[in-house]
């Protein structure tokens, strides 16, 4: 009867009283709706549970049979404690937004944490049990201080991996979201553990990196660019005369200065050098955008432009082209 008793109150206490306060808080801070999603599963069993002690808290045991169920029952405690808290410590209930915008937190730092906590919550549920049955956990801390240091000699590429991490958070060459290029991958950046980086290429395949490995690259992060460089050479046939040469050199930076989705700062359109068969216009810009097919449409644009003004000028694009001299000699007989 007390657990059928205890079971009825769980249900009405989800059902009524959780949703009364889901909508009580539903327009309060952030952390009352997560705090309330984390106990609400924990607190369902912890009902069950006070159910059953209570039950057989009425039953005629021995005082070590009641001793031992005190100590189930506390431990249970413990453990439905810790799943709370653990349930509360994820990656998105850790640190809401405004807190991370208020504290300048990185958001590399939110899946590191949340792995911390979850992994402390555990050591300390484990701890706390252990207590409780008086279990001496005073040498099972000795060992794992002595046996430290043979650990770290066996692990010693999880440890570079470790240092390799701790040198991506605190330097930031990159964070989660950022487009980034190394010798060896090229990729948006999803998750940063202490071992490994998981960067998602462009053919939607998830490449794990070690953290040592990247640490050691040379990183080029693409999301970080203010703009996006243009650089070309374009080459007119040597038939082309000074004049159109600076006329056409003129009209390209014109072009280029006017166009409304080109960076103003930075614009060099010079006759650089003869080349091996073609007279050779260096064209040298940056684009406003960063973003992608953004920027090869404005590319497009920019390159349209410049044909029709060299169709306009009746000027030749050079196509790579070699002169041969043959010279013919009498053949002589012996």
């Amino acid at each position: 009867m007390i657990v059928l008793l205890f079971l009825g109150l769980r249900k009405y206490l989800v059902q009524y009283i959780f949703k009364w306060i889901k909508r009580w808080t539903s327009n309060k801070e952030s952390y009352y709706p997560r705090i309330i999603d984390a106990v609400e599963s924990p607190l369902r069993l912890f009902i069950l549970v006070v159910g059953i002690f209570l039950a057989l808290r009425l039953l005629p045991l021995s005082i070590a049979a009641d001793a031992a169920i005190v100590k189930i029952f506390r431990s249970v405690v413990i453990v439905i404690i810790g799943w709370a808290v653990f349930r509360f410590c994820n990656t998105e209930s850790l640190i809401s937004r405004e807190i991370q915008e208020r504290l300048d937190v990185d958001e590399i730092l939110i899946p590191i944490l949340s792995k911390v906590l979850h992994f402390i919550i555990i050591a300390l549920v484990i701890v706390m049990i252990a207590n409780e049955w008086n279990y001496d956990i005073n040498g099972f801390i000795a060992g794992l201080g002595l046996g430290g240091l043979a650990i770290a000699l066996a692990a010693q590429d999880a440890l570079a991996n470790m240092f390799g991490g701790m040198v991506i958070i605190l330097e930031k060459p990159f964070t989660i979201g950022d487009w980034i290029k190394t010798s060896s991958v090229e990729g948006t950046v999803e998750t940063i553990t202490f071992r490994s980086t998981l960067i998602r290429g462009f053919d939607q395949a998830v490449i794990t990196v070690p953290n040592s490995t990247l640490a050691k690259e040379a990183i080029t992060n693409f999301s970080r660019m203010g703009k996006r460089r243009i650089f070309y050479h374009l080459g007119l046939t040597y038939s082309t005369s000074v004049e159109d040469m600076q006329t056409c050199v003129n009209r390209i930076k014109k072009m280029l200065s006017e166009h409304p989705e080109i960076h103003p700062e930075t614009i060099m359109v010079n006759f650089e050098h003869f080349g091996e068969s073609s007279l050779d216009i260096m064209i040298y810009c940056f684009t406003n955008t960063t973003v992608w097919d953004e920027y090869l449409r404005v590319r497009q644009d920019v390159n349209l432009k410049i044909m029709a003004i060299v169709e306009d000028m009746n000027l030749r694009l050079a196509l790579p082209t070699r002169t041969l001299y043959l010279q013919n000699e009498s053949s002589q007989e012996i």
